[in-house]
């Protein structure tokens, strides 16, 4: 092989090709030959050395080194024709290689060398010609070898080829180092070799930093274990907590008793990976403290950013961190799932805060919850709705099903629910408690007296809101008794309505006075017109008979008197004169439907020469047992005449009757106007309601009986039975009836004849709880109900608007004082008179009588507050008025 061969070899076939150890020994004395002529062509591989660059002085641009270093293998730029190189051809070792006494070839002896050895190749095909027939399996075989080797030499092409790519792209992040290093002095050099050297010591100390503060736990851990079995086994401290539950329980209390302690544990620890990771990829490559840190916090958010990592060590400090991350970043969703899932169970049961001002805030459930939200949200409609937080220890799902099946338009209110106790201060701060413009506490169904004490803890509990409380509190009772003690805890901030008290009067002025019972429903609430207080300074100096025809929308009806520190006057005389701070009390549509005018001309007349008859004897019959009913027998003692019958029938035994009105304070020994008949039985057994002599009783009270009053279906069924039962009979016991037909079939219309005019005979009242019961006696017009339910939450929702009024309701149902009574129109007028309901409301006001409306002989319901008050019609002496009166 000649030397011009030599040169023109590219370089890419010494990759393979290295001198042997024997033979660069042999041929060391001997000049060197041009295969290993520059030190580009005869340099190894860069993996095979060092990858640092070696330093190059500034004053040319060879490296230069004092002692004699390895080649380093560049490749040249004919590395693209690698694969057009011809394969050398090695001569056999018989025939081919001369015997060398240690000294190199001649070129003459090259040309001899291979002229022999083309003689011998001649020979060759020859004789591979002469027996071709029967070698041509190995012909086949040597193919097939061929083709595999070429194969194999392609694919090492390629794999070189890469190889050389990854190496220029080496080379030329070399070369701009040595770029950025000929600006350098000698003495530059140095110092950068220190700061090298430095680095690579601090480097070192940060990996081992890393190292040793990730194997600390581990150590900590062994060593509190060994601890903890040394003091186990010792007899005298047998008895003595390990130092590992120690602090397995400290942990537990930071992690229990911190709100925050999981998600502090959590960015600890993930500050931590990210420092412990920056430390150790700072000791295995070669990049800055910062670039190390931001690569840690790269893994650490993102496990797949390590994949392009070069170096075993750099690459096993990345993992690592991913996988920390991985695990962190697992936690940290389970973190966020636990949050999100806890606050959507806050706020599915209720328990997030309320932020609201001057909503009404009611405490409590029971089934006068539907009437109340319906009567605050009419009366919140002229304000364009309004908030109405309810909170009770029910979950929140079900109070809200609850209201979403009451049967009426919110108009524009929006009811809230949450979840809590009243009695505890963190649940009523939770609803915004101090920032309500009235709080409703309502009574629970069941006993009465653990009823009362219930709320008596409540309003304990309102009035201890540090921020104090903006608004009042109404509180619904039970028990009359229990009323002076709710008010001695709360003091001037509650309004108590007392609910059995209240329905139990209502019954009685009902049963007293037909009729009564639809105008109690149209004043209480807000449907209709409901009494309103404001100041009107134009009247002030103005006589109260003057202020009663001022107003065209409204009927005047008392005074609150500012001498008197605020006292209501109903009914007051008509020559009162209005001060200077004093408001008037009006029965209005709305509390912006009114307004006072210039006062009309009426001519009043004079009142018609009539004797009023004096209280004759009644006789009462009273079905069912109430737990008030002795303040019911009291009432009826100072408002019936003397000798009156009062007969209880209900199925408390008679001996028992006695003990139970003596508990609830009634001595029977004292009553003066009447006397106790005691018949025991079932209101809705028909052989028991027989025995009594029902066509006698100029009035009959059926209760809502205290065995079933808890479940208004049942009462009302229980109720509605008696009533049926009891007209029944007194239909089959009248001397004589009629029947007229409308069209209906006569079955029909004889029973619903027979028992309309046992209606007219005697007066029944019966207690609903139900509203939509009252719709069945309203149809078949053989009785008046009183709602006793519907009632009290118009009274809650009309003292909760405006605390004032429960002074006029309290008055009203009195034993003294002023009282909603029905007058024969007869005392005011004569048969065929036309007169103005202005001329109406002076005529009475002389008997100290204000008429606040009428209803005509034919007709169904009174009306209050009528329009068009100026204008004169015909009335009869069989017409009805409705009149605010003193008690007679």
């Amino acid at each position: 092989m000649s030397s011009v061969d030599s040169d023109q070899t590219p370089s890419t076939s010494r990759d393979w090709f290295f001198p042997s150890p024997s033979f660069t020994a042999k041929s060391s004395h001997q000049p060197p030959t041009r295969r290993f002529s520059t030190a580009s062509r005869t340099s190894k591989p860069s993996f095979f050395t060092d990858s640092k660059p070696p330093i190059r002085s500034p004053s040319s641009s060879t490296f230069r080194s004092s002692s004699p270093s390895p080649p380093t293998y560049v490749p040249t730029k004919d590395i693209t024709y690698a694969g057009n190189r011809r394969r050398p051809v090695y001569p056999r070792r018989s025939e081919s290689l001369p015997k060398s006494n240690g000294s190199p070839p001649t070129k003459t002896e090259d040309v001899e060398n291979a002229a022999k050895e083309k003689i011998l190749v001649g020979k060759k095909e020859f004789r591979s010609s002469s027996v071709c027939p029967t070698v041509s399996w190995w012909t086949a075989f040597l193919i097939m070898i061929m083709i595999i080797a070429f194969s194999s030499l392609i694919h090492a092409n390629y794999s070189l080829q890469s190889q050389v790519k990854h190496l220029q792209n080496r080379i030329s992040k070399l070369d701009l180092r040595l770029l950025a290093c000929e600006n350098l002095d000698p003495v530059d050099d140095m110092e950068s070799l220190e700061e090298r050297s430095g680095n690579r010591t601090l480097r070192t100390s940060a990996l081992i930093f890393s190292l040793t503060s990730l194997t600390l736990p581990f150590v900590f851990f062994k060593y509190v274990d060994y601890i903890s079995k040394s003091k186990r086994s010792s007899e005298n401290r047998s008895e003595q907590v390990s130092l590992s539950k120690l602090l397995a329980y400290r942990v537990d209390v930071f992690l229990s008793v911190h709100p925050y302690a999981k998600s502090l544990a959590l960015l600890v620890a993930t500050l931590l990976l990210i420092g412990l990771g920056g430390l150790a990829l700072y000791g295995v490559t070669e990049d800055s403290l910062a670039d190390c840190l931001w690569s840690s916090w790269s893994y650490v958010a993102s496990s797949g950013n390590h994949a392009d990592t070069e170096g075993l060590g750099p690459r096993l400090v990345s993992v690592s961190i991913s996988f920390g991350g991985m695990l962190i970043f697992a936690m940290m969703l389970g973190l966020v799932s636990d949050a999100i899932s806890e606050k959507f169970d806050s706020l599915r049961k209720g328990r997030s805060e309320v932020v609201e001002q001057n909503h009404t805030l009611i405490l409590g459930w029971s089934d006068k919850l539907g009437s109340l939200l319906n009567q605050l949200a009419i009366a919140n409609e002229s304000l364009g709705g309004g908030i109405i937080v309810v909170m009770a220890e029910r979950d929140k799902e079900e109070m809200e099903l609850d209201i979403g099946k009451m049967e009426f338009d919110f108009r524009g209110t929006v009811v809230i629910c949450r979840s809590g106790s009243p009695l505890i201060l963190a649940d009523l701060k939770k609803v915004s408690v101090s920032k309500a413009r009235a709080i409703i506490v309502l009574a629970e169904d069941g006993n009465a007296d653990q009823s009362d004490a219930r709320a008596l803890r409540t309003v304990l509990s309102l009035t201890g809101v540090k921020e104090g409380l903006r608004g009042h509190i109404v509180v619904e009772l039970s028990d009359l008794d229990n009323e002076v003690l709710v008010k001695l805890v709360g003091s001037d901030l509650v309004e108590t309505v007392v609910a059995h008290d209240v329905i139990g009067r209502l019954m009685i002025q009902c049963a007293r006075q037909p009729g009564l019972a639809q105008v109690w429903e149209d004043i209480l609430g807000f449907e209709n017109c409901e009494f309103y207080i404001k100041r009107w300074p134009n009247l002030d100096g103005m006589r109260f008979e003057d202020v009663l025809i001022s107003f065209p929308d409204a009927i005047p009806c008392g005074v609150k008197v500012a001498s008197c520190g605020g006292k209501i006057i109903l009914n007051p005389e008509g020559s009162y004169i209005l001060q200077e701070g004093d408001e008037v009390v009006v029965i209005a549509e709305d509390d912006d439907s009114y307004a006072p005018t210039e006062c009309p001309m009426v001519c009043v007349g004079r009142l018609p020469n009539t004797f009023i008859p004096e209280r004759s004897v009644e006789r009462i019959l009273l079905c069912g047992w109430r737990r008030d009913i002795e303040d019911m027998i009291t009432v009826l003692d100072a408002s019936l005449a003397k000798g009156s019958e009062l007969w209880m029938f209900n199925e408390v035994p008679e001996n028992i009757r006695e003990k139970k009105l003596i508990d609830g304070g009634l001595e029977v020994d004292r009553l003066m106007n009447i006397t106790l008949e005691n018949r025991e039985g079932n209101a809705v057994i028909r052989r028991h309601l027989e025995s009594l002599p029902l066509e006698s009783f100029d009035s009959i009270l059926i209760l809502a009986d205290e065995s079933v009053e808890d479940s208004a279906i049942q009462a009302d069924s229980r109720s509605l039975a008696t009533l049926l039962l009891i007209r029944d009979i007194q239909a089959k016991r009248m001397p004589c009836r009629e029947s007229v037909t409308d069209g209906r079939s006569f079955s029909q219309v004889s029973w619903m004849g027979e028992m309309q005019q046992a209606s007219s005979e005697s007066v029944i009242i019966s207690e609903i709880l139900d509203p939509r019961t009252k719709n069945l006696l309203s149809m078949s017009k053989i009785g008046d109900y009183v709602l006793s339910n519907e009632l009290v939450s118009m009274a809650l929702a009309m003292v909760a608007e405006d605390r004032q009024i429960n002074d006029i309701l309290e008055e009203l149902f009195a034993e003294e004082g002023n009282e909603m009574q029905i007058r024969p129109a007869y005392i005011y007028l004569r048969e065929g008179e036309e007169l103005s309901f202005y001329e109406v409301i002076l005529r009475a006001h002389q008997r100290r009588e204000v008429v606040i409306g009428y209803r005509l002989e034919n007709a169904e319901q009174a009306v209050i507050n009528p329009p068009s008050k100026h204008e004169k019609q015909k009335w009869t002496t069989k017409d009805l008025f409705v009149v605010i009166a003193e008690k007679e």
